[in-house]
């Protein structure tokens, strides 16, 4: 099988210098890699012109539309493998990175995605935790991530992680990143509608720890700075994740999220019951953020509503 590998970049050269030196060193080579660039993106293009020729099986392609997603999907227009795998300008892949992948896809043809761990580094601290709970969306619609910190065997998931994941190209076909999802950089929450549009068509996902990358958190050139607040950055990610949800869950389903959304909710998408938790110690901020996540939902379901009426009319 053949492999392309997709990397989208903006503005971090150091980063993108680590990533395709650690692709450079894969055990199983990549057939075939492709960096997407802003057009705006003066620096990373002076740094291709650089260091061409590369190593690398190296193809580059122009992204004009802000966001991760117009990124993706320009990767995904021109990839040519069998394979295509997915990782951040701000990670390394492990040096058997590709070769832990590649086994996944030859023995089962029903598998139409693989991921795995992210090592997450703060400067030189890694971030630590052990949890074997990865990847899934409860019943009622929560979501759980920990791709992280998983721990265990290779197993079937709901959801892969956007800096390690990979796809079958026949499986992907005529598939793209939703275009609907918000934000102007990261797009926070993005692969979950991918993933969840896979699994409703019948094909599997696998999350196997042993498929690694370090991950180096870097500075974001948009709303969403990580780890400080800021209420449009909360709103856009609540609002990807209840689109992607409203698209996948049964109506009894969306009755019962947007109740426990509304009601409870998490650390990062508050609900009333986490306001609460938090309320002494972040006193006013936690008010802010139950109104930027309250929002993200109510506008995520507008943007759904919104959606089906136009199709409707399609059909119509």
């Amino acid at each position: 099988m053949k492999i392309t590998v997709i990397v989208p970049t903006y503005r971090r050269t150091k980063d993108l210098t680590r990533c395709l030196e650690s692709l450079q060193k894969q055990s199983r080579p990549a057939d075939e890699v492709v960096v997407v660039v802003r057009d705006t993106d003066v620096e990373t293009w002076q740094f291709l012109e650089a260091i061409a020729p590369s190593p690398l099986p190296l193809r580059t392609t122009t992204v004009r539309v802000p966001g991760v997603v117009a990124a993706m999907n320009a990767g995904l227009d021109i990839a040519q493998g069998d394979i295509i795998a997915f990782t951040d300008d701000d990670a390394a892949p492990h040096s058997n990175w590709l070769a832990q992948i590649e086994p996944h896809f030859l023995a089962d043809e029903q598998i139409a995605g693989v991921g795995g761990k992210d090592w997450v580094y703060h400067g030189d601290r890694l971030e630590d935790g052990i949890c074997p709970i990865v990847g899934q969306v409860h019943w009622f619609g929560r979501v759980i991530g920990n791709h992280h910190i998983g721990i265990g065997q290779a197993r079937e998931v709901d959801v892969l992680k956007g800096v390690n994941m990979s796809f079958r190209r026949s499986a992907v076909y005529g598939l793209r990143f939703d275009q609907r999802m918000l934000g102007t950089g990261a797009q926070v929450h993005f692969e979950i509608a991918f993933c969840l549009a896979l699994r409703r068509a019948g094909w599997k996902l696998i999350y196997d720890p042993q498929v690694g990358v370090n991950h180096y958190p870097a500075q974001r050139f948009d709303e969403d700075q990580r780890q400080s607040f800021n209420p449009v950055a909360v709103t856009n990610a609540v609002h990807n994740e209840t689109l992607a949800l409203l698209e996948h869950l049964s109506p009894t389903q969306q009755l019962t999220f947007f109740l426990w959304a509304t009601l409870v909710g998490t650390r990062d998408a508050m609900g009333f019951v986490q306001f609460l938790r938090f309320l002494r110690r972040d006193r006013a901020l936690a008010g802010q953020k139950l109104l930027a996540a309250w929002h993200g939902r109510w506008h995520g379901w507008r943007t759904w509503q919104s959606s089906n009426k136009t199709l409707s009319l399609w059909r119509f």
